[in-house]
């Protein structure tokens, strides 16, 4: 199948969040207003160039008429990849989708996205400013596993500790302080557990 563009890529995977949450497809509309594009004709055009590449079937006669060709074209695991996440927004927000990574069952649990380091706090576990990070989502997690949390509105990446009522989000870096969180004075929602590591540069 031919490369698709940075834009190309985002239509796609915003078709592919919105088969999975809502069991249809968006519109013209829906696309151009959650990429921000000049028109529902821009988000046209960008669907004929997909249908073109062999990624989506355009069928007539209505306007959610988008197939998502998935067997025999489509990579068998294409992965969400999550960049910088706004505070406050959800992780798998469209804007904060960089594009599309495919790849074969390489972790188990088998995960549900791709979530960009930023910063060294997890250095000592081997997870660098910039690498991959191989999520399955859950909302819970167990002792001494690397988890992506959301805290209040912020999301980070530590490793779990629960004792008692209380729990500890751990760096893997000593220059950095634990975070002791009272969940219930702070909201703490866990987005998912980390499976695995993609070196920054091997994807």
């Amino acid at each position: 199948m031919k490369p698709l563009t940075e834009r190309q890529q985002q239509v796609l995977a915003l078709i592919r969040q919105s088969l999975a949450e809502e069991g249809m497809p968006p519109t013209r509309a829906e696309i151009a207003r959650a990429l921000r594009l000049k028109s529902a004709n821009t988000a046209e055009a960008h669907l004929r160039a997909l249908a073109k590449k062999g990624y989506i079937e355009l069928l007539g006669g209505r306007n959610r008429n988008i197939r998502l060709i998935e067997s025999g074209n489509s990579p068998p695991h294409a992965l969400p990849i999550v960049g910088r996440v706004a505070a406050g927004a959800p992780l798998l927000a469209i804007e904060h989708i960089e594009g599309q990574a495919s790849l074969e069952t390489l972790f188990h649990p088998r995960p549900d996205y791709l979530l960009r380091v930023q910063g060294m706090s997890m250095c000592e576990a081997g997870i660098l400013d910039g690498d991959l990070l191989a999520v399955k989502r859950t909302s819970v997690a167990e002792n001494g596993q690397i988890v992506v949390a959301r805290l209040e509105d912020e999301v980070t990446v530590k490793r779990f500790e629960r004792y008692g009522k209380r729990v500890r989000l751990l760096p893997e870096n000593k220059a950095f302080a634990p975070l002791e969180v009272d969940p219930a004075r702070v909201t703490l929602v866990i987005e998912g557990i980390v499976v695995g590591v993609i070196r920054s540069g091997r994807l």
